[in-house]
C-alpha cells in the first residue's frame, strides 16, 4: 500500500493565472499575496506547483499527496462572479495534475463535491451553519468521498505579531468547527467521513473539560472522524495517540507552507506501526 499526505495544497498554474489577473485580494501582485483581512505575504507561486509537490514527497519520502487549494485565501466568500473564475481555474488545473501523476496526486475539491476529486475541502466557518451545508455534505456523504475541513480566512487584531494567525486564530476556528460537528453533525451525517486539519486545534485536548460539562465525549470516539497532524510534534501525538489509539489519526503536513518533515519525523518516531496507520492504514480507510 503507498503512503500518503492528506494535507498538501497545490495552485494549478491556471489557478496562479487567474490570482494574477484579479486587482482585488485574494490576488497576486510581483510575488506578493494579498487577502482580505489578513494582508500582504511574499510568496513564490511556484512552490506551490506541481513539479515542487512532487519534489516534496520524494523528500519526505512519501508516495502521494492529497491536494487542495486552502480555504484560507477566502474565494469562497467572493461574490458568485469573482469566486467561480477561481473555483473553475483550480478545479481544471486540479484535475489535469491528477492526470498526469499517475496516481501520486489525489485532489479535493472547493465546496461542493465534483467528478474526478477524492474528497471536498471546506472552511472551518462552513460548520457553523450545518443547514446551509447541508446539501453539499448530503452530497458528499451519497458519493461515498470524505470532507476536509481547513481553517478559513482569519481576522488578526491590529498588532498582532506574524504568527498570531497560524497560532492562535487558525486553531479556534477548527476547535469551534470540531465542537459543533460533535454537538450537531455526527449524528446528522452518521456515515460521512470528515478530517479535521491540524488535529481540529487542538481540540482533543478539550475533551475532558468537555466531558465535565455534560458533553458526551464518545461522539469523538466516531469511526467516521479523523485528525491530520499538520504542524505537531511529538508531544501533541502522544496525547492524541492515547487518546484515540492510532485508528483516527492521518498523516498531513500542510506543505509547502510547512516542510513535511517537521511533523512526519515525530510520526516516524513512535515506530513501524504508528507510522502505517497513520500514513497508510487510516489513509486507505478514508479513501476507499
Amino acid at each position: 500500500m503507498p503512503t500518503y499526505d492528506l494535507h498538501h495544497h497545490l495552485w494549478p498554474d491556471q489557478l496562479v493565472e487567474a490570482l494574477t489577473a484579479r486587482t482585488s485580494p485574494p490576488c497576486l501582485r510581483d510575488g506578493v499575496l494579498a487577502l482580505d483581512p489578513e494582508g500582504e505575504f511574499e510568496i513564490d507561486p511556484a512552490g506551490y506547483g506541481l513539479q515542487a509537490c512532487l519534489g516534496d514527497l520524494d523528500r519526505a519520502g512519501i508516495d502521494v499527496a492529497v491536494v487542495s487549494c486552502p480555504p484560507t485565501l477566502g474565494i469562497e466568500l467572493l461574490p458568485d462572479d469573482e469566486a467561480e473564475p477561481l473555483l473553475r481555474a483550480y478545479h481544471e488545473g486540479a484535475l489535469e495534475a491528477v492526470a498526469a501523476t499517475a496516481g501520486r496526486v489525489l485532489a479535493l475539491s472547493m465546496a461542493r463535491p465534483l467528478d474526478g476529486f477524492v474528497g471536498t475541502i471546506v472552511a472551518a466557518g462552513d460548520l457553523a451553519d450545518l443547514d446551509r451545508v447541508a446539501p453539499a455534505l448530503d452530497e458528499v456523504e451519497r458519493r461515498g468521498t470524505f470532507l476536509f475541513v481547513h481553517p478559513g480566512p482569519a481576522r488578526v487584531p491590529a498588532g498582532a505579531p506574524a504568527w498570531w494567525a497560524a497560532v492562535v486564530d487558525y486553531t479556534a476556528q477548527m476547535q469551534e468547527a470540531y465542537a459543533a460537528w460533535l454537538a450537531r453533525g455526527v449524528e446528522r451525517w452518521p456515515g460521512l467521513r470528515v478530517v479535521f486539519a491540524i488535529l481540529a486545534g487542538g481540540a482533543p485536548f478539550q475533551l475532558e473539560r468537555l466531558q465535565s460539562r455534560g458533553g458526551d465525549i464518545r461522539r469523538a470516539l466516531h469511526p467516521t472522524l479523523y485528525l491530520d497532524t499538520a504542524s505537531y510534534g511529538r508531544r501533541a501525538l502522544e496525547l492524541c495517540l492515547a487518546t484515540f489509539g492510532a485508528r483516527q489519526i492521518v498523516y498531513g503536513s500542510d506543505a509547502p507552507v510547512l516542510d513535511a518533515r517537521l511533523t512526519l519525523e515525530p510520526v516516524r518516531s513512535f515506530g513501524l506501526a504508528a507510522t502505517d496507520a497513520l500514513c497508510r492504514d487510516n489513509p486507505t480507510t478514508l479513501l476507499r
